[in-house]
């Protein structure tokens, strides 16, 4: 790749309510830490139309799955609503589970970070825990009410991208969910969990398809100077997929990279 990878992110919605005109944001961390990489970022506005979000994502290079404060609808998985759970707004839950399946189905490069890693993992189906400190015996505190700031241990799985990233042990990362993956879907293996058992990165088992997952929030002012490898490793893991679907139309020509 000779030109730096267009990076594409989904962001934030907020409907109309009363006086309030509907609009949408993202946090400047998602756009900063690709651009401090080497990418050019594009962020995606809730697209309607598959043949048009499909239409983008053939022009792009990768993509980023953002997280958000708010929940997947704990409806949509089976759960009665917790009173603690809320919901995203339906236009980016449906949005966000129409970009997560395009991207698994066309093999884009993905970073999928917070409730963006929680839906992947949905659309190729896993399954998730609606609150963590309920559903997970003996659960360390990973969301503080009152402070962003909470940070806790993580080991890592040897020989992941997370070891590559942060080499081996043990290391302490941010933590705002209250939502958490259950059953990891099977295209993906586990790269690290906290000490209470909770999955807190996967990667793609795929041959052809690099992703990244983590519940941690390497983009946010609370991130350690550390966690922004994990986007560096995110711009070389797209100069690498570039690298192995040459190989494989050069040797297979008529078999599909995805």
């Amino acid at each position: 790749m000779s030109t730096k990878p267009v990076v594409a992110m989904n962001c934030d919605f907020r409907p109309e309510k009363g006086n309030q005109f509907s609009f949408s944001w993202i946090h400047s961390g998602y756009y900063d830490r690709v651009i401090h990489a080497g990418g050019v970022p594009m962020i995606l506005p809730p697209l309607p139309e598959d043949d048009d979000l499909r239409k983008i994502l053939e022009s792009v290079d990768a993509l980023v799955l953002t997280g958000c404060k708010l929940d997947l609808d704990p409806v949509r998985l089976g759960f009665d609503k917790h009173p603690i759970t809320r919901p995203m707004p339906q236009r980016r839950e449906d949005f966000d589970r129409r970009l997560a399946r395009m991207a698994f189905e066309m093999r884009i490069p993905t970073l999928a970070i917070g409730a963006g890693m929680q839906t992947l993992n949905v659309v190729c189906g896993g399954s998730l825990f609606q609150h963590v400190q309920e559903d997970v015996m003996r659960s360390l505190c990973h969301r503080d009410g009152v402070e962003n700031c909470l940070r806790h241990v993580i080991e890592i799985v040897p020989g992941t991208k997370m070891d590559h990233i942060y080499g081996p042990g043990e290391i302490r990362v941010n933590s705002d969910h209250h939502m958490a993956i259950d059953q990891l879907a099977n295209c993906f293996r586990v790269s690290s969990t906290a000490m209470d058992g909770v999955i807190e990165s996967y990667e793609s088992a795929l041959e052809n398809w690099w992703c990244l997952g983590v519940q941690f929030h390497p983009e946010s002012d609370s991130a350690s100077a550390l966690d922004m490898q994990v986007f560096d490793a995110f711009i070389e893991g797209i100069q690498e997929q570039v690298q192995l679907d040459a190989e494989i139309l050069r040797f297979e020509p008529h078999r599909r990279v995805a």
